[in-house]
Order: structure tokens, then C-alpha cells, then sequence
């Protein structure tokens, strides 16, 4: 019910808000939540962090994506040659000659976009490669 103001003979409702009410809300909240938070469980990410490996794998196939989007494959030491993306699976698995344990590594220029890299990884993986991985740049 508003407030009403007598003035002479008149009577009219006030403007004001009634802040009350609302700061005992806040005061409320506040407390709940001051009692809540140490209750929260923080979950923890394990973020993979990059290794050093002691010994480079005798056989080694590389994917590259240079800044134009085009593919190069390059097997062990051999000069990187370009390859088209269907034919990409079938020569990854046939340079792995039935071993499945031969490391797939992908190397993409920084202007390339991730989500090129990604279907990369997944045509590797719906072929059945087992083993793709990033190369990383250090020190940048």
C-alpha cells in the first residue's frame, strides 16, 4: 500500500522507492553466496604439455599444410611432395607399409586455419591411423 503525505486538506502518494526491502535481498544474497563458494569443488584440467622426445622414431610420415592450404606429404628424410586431400588416407597407409605403430605427425603454417588441421586429423583417423600428432614450435 503507498505511503500516503498529508499537506492541508490534500492527500497524494509518494514517488520514493522503498529501498529497504531491496538491500535486505542483496544482504541475503551476499551471504548465501559467501557461504556457498568454499563449497564449490573446482574441477582440475589436465592440460598435455610438451615433451622432448629421447629418440627420434626410425620411420616418420609428415603432413604439412603450407599458407595456401595445399597438402605435402613427406616420408622419413625424403624431399616433401604434394598430394591431393582424397588420396591423402590411402598414401598415409600405404607408407606405413601394415605398421600401425609409424608415427603420423601434421605441421600447419600459422595462417591456416585449425579447422583445416582438424579434418586433416579426422580423415587420418576414419582411415585408421593410429597415431597422428602436432609438431609445436618452441620458444614462440
Amino acid at each position: 500500500m503507498p505511503a500516503v503525505a498529508h499537506r492541508g486538506s490534500r492527500r497524494r502518494a509518494m514517488n520514493e522507492i522503498n529501498m529497504v526491502p531491496f538491500i535486505d535481498v542483496m544482504l541475503v544474497l551476499l551471504i548465501i553466496f559467501m557461504v556457498s563458494a568454499p563449497l564449490i569443488t573446482v574441477g582440475v584440467v589436465d592440460v598435455p604439455s610438451v615433451g622432448k622426445a629421447k629418440v627420434r622414431p626410425a620411420h616418420v610420415i609428415e603432413v604439412s599444410l603450407d599458407a595456401q592450404s595445399r597438402l605435402l606429404l613427406k616420408l622419413d628424410r625424403e624431399e616433401a611432395r604434394p598430394i591431393d586431400r582424397p588420396q591423402l588416407a590411402r598414401a598415409v597407409l600405404a607408407a606405413q607399409a601394415g605398421s600401425a605403430d609409424t608415427p603420423v605427425i601434421i605441421s600447419a603454417d600459422r595462417q591456416v586455419r585449425y579447422e583445416e588441421v582438424v579434418r586433416i586429423m579426422d580423415t587420418l583417423q576414419r582411415a585408421g591411423v593410429q597415431r597422428v600428432g602436432l609438431t609445436v614450435k618452441q620458444g614462440q
